[in-house]
């Protein structure tokens, strides 16, 4: 029996937004609001059925979300945050987490998800880079951290241009 047996994914919920507040403020600190993909979600709101939480013995664990946005002409969603409590990583919740929001955005006909990260990370769940200038995000990006995944086959191919929202 692994961890993940005892770990209960859910939709986000309201009821939900204190411990992902904490949550996110405990894995990325106080400079979680000068991040681009920050400006992002300050432009658009998350959608709440595409957005889980992790739950672990009554209580919430981890949390991913995804956003709506526009990159130029075309709909995509920005994934983020995804964060884990530091005592619950390592032990797969977050890629469980990324994985339903893919699986929930793809039900639902998304094409594409975007996210500055760390490509060792989120390249085993499909996510690759995308070329350098395509994408331009409201505020500096490391262009090697700023990854896609497609939901339909080629919904990358010429994703270019700014982000904004949808």
């Amino acid at each position: 029996m692994s961890f993940l047996d005892d770990v209960s994914f859910l939709p986000e919920l309201a009821a939900h937004h204190p411990e992902i507040e904490a949550i996110s403020a405990e894995a990325f600190g106080p400079g979680r609001f000068a991040r681009a993909a920050e400006r992002v979600r300050e432009m658009a709101p998350h959608d709440p059925a595409l957005s889980f939480v992790a739950e672990y013995e009554g209580a919430i664990i981890g949390s991913v979300r995804l956003t709506p946005i526009m990159v130029g002409g075309a709909p995509s969603l920005l994934l983020g945050p995804l964060a884990v409590r530091p005592a619950f990583k390592n032990r797969g919740a977050g890629k469980a987490l990324m994985r339903i929001a893919a699986e929930a955005a793809r039900q639902k006909g998304e094409d594409s998800v975007l996210l500055v990260g760390d490509p060792p990370y989120y390249a085993p769940l499909g996510y690759r880079p995308m070329p350098p200038g395509s994408v331009v995000m409201p505020g500096p990006v490391d262009p090697r951290r700023l990854l896609g995944l497609e939901l339909r086959p080629g919904a990358l191919e010429g994703l270019c241009g700014s982000v904004r929202a949808r």
